[in-house]
C-alpha cells in the first residue's frame, strides 16, 4: 500500500488501517470529491477513479505528482538540506508561479508546518507556524509508486456538486467533507478561506442521495453530531466510529473522539 504523501487534517489514514472501511464487492469508478490526503485512494488503488477538491495547491501537487515525480521529489531533496527556522518563514511568504516549484513548496510547508494544517487567510496566504518536524524527505517515500496509481485518474479542481452530478451506476464515491455541524463554527470552518457552510452540508446531503438514486454507492464521513445524524437520518447504515483527536495544540489535550459513517443501503460488507 502506497503510504500519502500529505498530512490532513481529518486524513482517513486511521479508517483504512481498520477493520470499518466499507465498500462494494465490485465497482466501476472509484470517485472522492474531498480530496485532501487521499488515503483512501492509495488504499483502495482503483483501477479507474475521478477525484476533485476546490483546493487549487492541493490539485496542483497532485498533478505534478502523477506527472513529475522524480522533479518533485528533487525538489524535496532541496527543500530538505536547506530547512531551518528562517527558510520556513521566507518559504511561507513566497508562493511560486510555477506548477511544479509550487507543488513543491505546497508539500514542504506541509510537512513542516504545526500538524500538517492547511489553513490560510482572507487573501488565501497560508498562514501556519513552523511545527516540530525537522524532516522534509521520509524514508517511506515513494513518489514513483505514488504516480502510476495516479495515471489513470481523472483530477479536477472544482465543487464537490460538479463531482457528485456525475456519478451514477458502477461508481463507489468516498465521501468526507469539513465537519461543519449546525448553529456551531467548529475549526474545521476555519481551515479555509472558503467556509464550508451549514448549507453546504445540505447541499452535499442532497447531491450524495441524487448519486445514490442515480445508482451510485456512497460512504459518507462526517461529524458525530446530532445535526448531521438528523440530515442523514434517511440513511439506513451508520456507524459511530472512534479515533484519535490530533488538532489539539497542547498534547495533553488531544484524546479519543468520534465520526459518524453513512452508507448508502447497496453497501453491506461493513
Amino acid at each position: 500500500m502506497v503510504s500519502p504523501l500529505l498530512k490532513w487534517a481529518g486524513g482517513k489514514r486511521w479508517l483504512v488501517s481498520s477493520s470499518h472501511m466499507p465498500k462494494p464487492e465490485k465497482y466501476s469508478r472509484y470517485v472522492e470529491p474531498f480530496l485532501g490526503s487521499a488515503a483512501v485512494f492509495f488504499h483502495l488503488d482503483p483501477p479507474s477513479s475521478l477525484v476533485s477538491d476546490l483546493n487549487e495547491d492541493l490539485i496542483n501537487f497532485y498533478c505534478q505528482l502523477r506527472d513529475h515525480p522524480q522533479a518533485l521529489f528533487a525538489l524535496m531533496r532541496t527543500h530538505h538540506n536547506s530547512h531551518s527556522k528562517e527558510y520556513y518563514y521566507k518559504q511561507r511568504s513566497l508562493k511560486p508561479e510555477d506548477p511544479l516549484s509550487r507543488a513543491g513548496w505546497f508539500l514542504y510547508l506541509n510537512r513542516t508546518c504545526w500538524n500538517g494544517l492547511y489553513r490560510v487567510n482572507l487573501r488565501g496566504e497560508f498562514n501556519v507556524p513552523l511545527g516540530t518536524k525537522n524532516s522534509v524527505v521520509f524514508e517511506h517515500d515513494d513518489f514513483e509508486t505514488a504516480a502510476k496509481r495516479l495515471q489513470n485518474t481523472n483530477i479536477r479542481c472544482c465543487d464537490f456538486e460538479d463531482t457528485l452530478s456525475e456519478c451514477g451506476e458502477g461508481d463507489f464515491v468516498f465521501v468526507d467533507p469539513p465537519y461543519t455541524v449546525q448553529h456551531n463554527l467548529n475549526g474545521f470552518l476555519k481551515y479555509n478561506e472558503k467556509i464550508f457552510s451549514w448549507c453546504d452540508q445540505v447541499r452535499l446531503h442532497d447531491c450524495v442521495v441524487a448519486a445514490i438514486e442515480r445508482g451510485a454507492y456512497v460512504v459518507v464521513t462526517n461529524a458525530d453530531h446530532a445535526s448531521i445524524r438528523e440530515l442523514y437520518s434517511n440513511f439506513n447504515w451508520y456507524l459511530q466510529l472512534d479515533r484519535a483527536s490530533m488538532l489539539a495544540g497542547d498534547a495533553s489535550k488531544r484524546g479519543s473522539t468520534t465520526e459518524a459513517l453513512f452508507c448508502s443501503d447497496s453497501i453491506t460488507s461493513l
